[in-house]
């Protein structure tokens, strides 16, 4: 019997994509909100200060960063009870999702007139009450993938679906709030949402695996081949968030581009990243998927130094960083999650136990996510950055966190990723045959 990840490739393959992947949209047309405008929002309109507000941040997603293993657990018993219970426990997670959205961007008069501590503190309760609903759904929908199995051509493919569709609801995220205000995406968001478990509910099934059982076992972590790859998602995970947390204020501080524009430079990002995903996933079938992330961990190097170079007005020069960067993170979104479906399978926990690995999976996401906005806000605020400065040395401290320390990162996780998984791969590959004759 083929695996039904094999349906996601050939004749038809589109319908399969679609129908798994759509959900993917309005997960990221959520995270953008959730983790890079919300900080700024909660900044500028609310004037909530920086240092705690990046505390806030901190305590909520650590909070929903602790729960996700035990999450990842609890969707392998729901899978082992049966999909409908998996698709049940997602729709109640869409609806907190969607409620808590809505109750973050449009926090009740009561709450903005009472001062900054019971913002925050209702920002912060309801910032993990709505992280916790996102992580159910999101571990629910990357183990559905995992366990349709396949070669890594088809994993790859997999994965890209889900996020390529993501990207795009990343770029509708990024166009909505400028355009049609908060009010309105929220709205879209659940129009959304609930077309995307609908489109999911019909998708491709993974094989019965009825005989598994899906509790107990030991941790992921006690697995050392899933710790090495974890060490490097959190590593370029964590060179990733930064950025993603800084970007806003490094537009309207650094560069001082018109509030107009904006909206221009994270389309950019995020359409290059998905117009680059089906070229990356080509260059797997040539180099693999460990070398093929590798190669966008350089792209990425190369890009963030010459961004470091900018200055005010070059809005141009930094459209083009945020195309070439968008094209380096078309790997960090399609292939890390195949390297990991594919190491379950052959850890022989496939149909099992993804729910485990992927909770934990998120769980890294989540820090990588909580150290960058927990850290690098207060940090910036230690050393004299506040949003809208002029002072020149406050805005070179904006630069190298937004620009060198991601750099130093990316290449820390590039040798990691050389180190610890291509290296090993080398020496256990097979000796290619000789071409001499005698």
């Amino acid at each position: 019997m083929s695996e039904p990840a094999a349906r996601f490739i050939g004749p038809g393959a589109w319908r399969h994509g679609l129908r798994y992947g759509l959900l993917g949209l309005p997960l990221a047309f959520v995270a953008l909100p959730l983790y890079v405008i919300l900080p700024n929002h909660y900044a500028r309109a609310f004037g909530a200060p920086l240092a705690a507000l990046g505390a806030v941040l901190l305590a909520a997603r650590l909070i929903d960063a602790v729960l996700d293993p035990w999450i990842g657990r609890w969707c392998d018993r729901l899978f082992a009870r049966s999909i409908a219970a998996v698709l049940g426990a997602a729709a109640g997670a869409a609806l907190v999702l969607a409620g808590g959205l809505w109750g973050l961007l449009f926090p009740p008069a009561a709450v903005r007139d009472a001062g900054s501590t019971i913002l925050l503190g209702w920002a912060g309760g309801l910032m993990a009450l709505t992280y916790i609903a996102y992580s159910v759904i999101s571990v629910a929908h990357q183990a559905w993938g995992a366990r349709l199995g396949g070669d890594e051509a088809q994993r790859s493919r997999v994965v890209a679906w889900r996020e390529g569709l993501a990207l795009l609801g990343v770029l509708i995220a990024a166009v909505l709030p400028a355009t049609l205000g908060l009010g309105a995406t929220v709205s879209a968001f659940a129009v959304l949402l609930a077309l995307g478990w609908w489109a999911w509910s019909r998708s491709t099934r993974p094989l019965d695996r009825s005989m598994a059982t899906a509790a107990g076992g030991p941790s992921p972590l006690r697995q050392p081949a899933f710790r090495r790859l974890l060490a490097v998602f959190v590593i370029n995970g964590t060179a990733s968030a930064v950025p993603a947390t800084l970007v806003l204020f490094f537009v309207q501080d650094r560069l001082q581009a018109p509030a107009a524009v904006e909206p221009a430079f994270l389309a950019t990002y995020f359409l290059c990243a998905a117009l680059s995903m089906p070229l990356w996933v080509r260059l797997v079938a040539r180099l693999g998927l460990a070398r093929t992330w590798l190669a966008g961990m350089g792209v990425a190097v190369a890009v963030f130094v010459s961004a470091a170079l900018l200055g005010a007005g070059d809005v141009l020069p930094f459209l083009i960083v945020c195309a070439l960067s968008g094209v380096a993170l078309g790997t960090d979104l399609a292939l890390p999650g195949a390297m990991l479906a594919g190491l379950i399978g052959r850890l022989g926990e496939r149909g099992q136990r993804e729910g485990a690995y992927f909770g934990w999976w998120n769980f890294a996401t989540k820090l990588n996510l909580a150290l960058a906005a927990g850290l690098a806000l207060p940090l910036l605020a230690w050393f004299g950055y506040a949003p809208g400065t002029r002072d020149p040395t406050a805005l070179q401290t904006l630069t190298i966190a937004y620009c060198l320390l991601p750099c130093a990162l990316k290449l820390l996780a590039a040798g990691t990723l050389y180190a610890l998984i291509i290296r090993p791969e080398q020496r256990l590959a097979p000796p290619r045959p000789s071409l001499s004759t005698n």
